[in-house]
């Protein structure tokens, strides 16, 4: 088996002095985030920011000003996140719905008991499933589990393992085990691991053409050794 050449903590660090400090461009609020992550299609945090400040500045985010709007009026203020407007608009009243009329307007007090549970509870809000929830449950304060950015779950098998799963179920958990073993089990420590993750695969470590001639941690890089002659 290869050595690895640093330690996740040692990497994290490398990518924060790349990086700098990295924070949330989303509500942390777990009801704000589930309205944002429907503000864009293709959801993305540009997408989803832009559609997110239209809806703030013309309705607003509340389950009851979403729900007093009809649903025109919704679909035109959520243009600027993209496309399917309409369907956003439909999915963000039935999340409104929801958590109006089961969780009285508060759906963070209803995130209690085991998290099996509440794991459960978000996974049938729409467009939620392990990787959302798991990013709800940790930028909400709720349990600092070992979150993994979508777009980064390929950043550790290829810095410790040279490789790539071609399942993104298997790759997660590889990716949230590492977490798991070498990340404080504190909200702080594991939300610093997501941002960072999340920074270098979207600015460095693409899926497609990465950039290893310009990574500050190719050189314990396994896939950037493997691709040298």
């Amino acid at each position: 088996m290869r050595k690895r050449a640093f330690t996740l903590l040692k990497l994290l660090d490398k990518l924060e002095s790349r990086y700098g400090a990295q924070d949330p461009c989303w509500p942390t609020d777990p009801y704000e985030f589930l309205i944002w992550w429907h503000c864009g299609y293709p959801a993305s945090d540009f997408a989803c920011t832009k559609g997110w400040e239209s809806l703030n500045r013309e309705i607003g985010t509340a389950p009851r000003h979403i729900l007093d709007a009809s649903h025109s009026r919704l679909a035109d203020v959520l243009k600027p996140g993209g496309m399917i407007p309409e369907l956003r608009a439909m999915r963000l009243q039935e999340i409104a719905a929801r958590v109006k009329d089961e969780f009285g307007g508060d759906l963070r007090s209803g995130l209690s008991g085991p998290i099996a549970k509440v794991r459960k509870a978000l996974k049938t809000f729409p467009g939620i499933a392990d990787p959302g929830a798991d990013r709800i449950l940790l930028f909400g304060s709720i349990v600092p589990v070992a979150a993994v950015p979508s777009n980064g779950t390929h950043v550790l098998e290829r810095i410790h393992h040279a490789r790539e799963r071609e399942n993104y179920g298997v790759q997660y958990r590889e990716a949230q085990a590492a977490i798991e073993a070498e990340v404080p089990e504190k909200f702080d420590a594991r939300c610093r691991a997501y941002l960072l993750l999340k920074r270098h695969g979207q600015e460095i470590c693409k899926r497609a053409k990465p950039k290893c001639a310009d990574c500050p941690v190719s050189g314990g890089c396994a896939f950037f050794t493997a691709q040298r002659p």
